[in-house]
């Protein structure tokens, strides 16, 4: 008999546990990351098509998720915001069906930036995804930046 843990991946006893190799995980999560590096230059809805399952969530907290084509118009929101965009993965790790991302957002912002007009300063910060593989493709994640830091780079504070 087969679990289903909370981020929908089956799980029992006699399925063979395979875990991703850490050459996987960077082959399958790379679209998506393409797809934040200056995003209005590019084709983000095929990029996260090619990362991700067409029922990917993303959620930034245990209830608020978006779907693949709301996550889209975000990133295309963030290139707005910040043409110059960059998001670099700096690590990644891997535990069976699960794959755990740190990566470095940079940036100078040319419109308001969560609450702040553009001051010409730039801004690197940190995030963490952890996602989880489906028939190949990432399925969900849950995801966390450190904007508040990010905020205060572009104060200059």
């Amino acid at each position: 008999m087969a679990r289903i843990d909370q981020q929908g991946s089956a799980k029992g006893v006699g399925d063979p546990a395979h875990t991703i190799t850490k050459e996987e995980a960077r082959a399958i999560v790379t679209p998506l990351y393409e797809a934040l590096n200056e995003p209005l230059k590019k084709d983000v809805s095929a990029l996260l098509a090619q990362a991700t399952n067409p029922d990917y969530r993303s959620c930034s907290t245990l209830t608020d998720c978006r779907s693949r084509e709301a996550l889209a118009e975000a990133f295309n929101a963030m290139g707005k915001m910040v043409p110059n965009l960059r998001w670099t993965i700096q690590d990644v790790w891997v535990t069976e069906d699960r794959i755990v991302v740190l990566g470095e957002a940079s940036g100078t912002p040319t419109e308001n930036f969560f609450g702040v007009e553009p001051t010409g300063r730039s801004f690197k910060t940190i995030s963490l995804d952890i996602f989880t593989v489906k028939n190949g493709k990432l399925s969900s994640a849950y995801h966390v930046e450190n904007w508040v830091g990010a905020i205060a780079q572009v104060k200059g504070e």
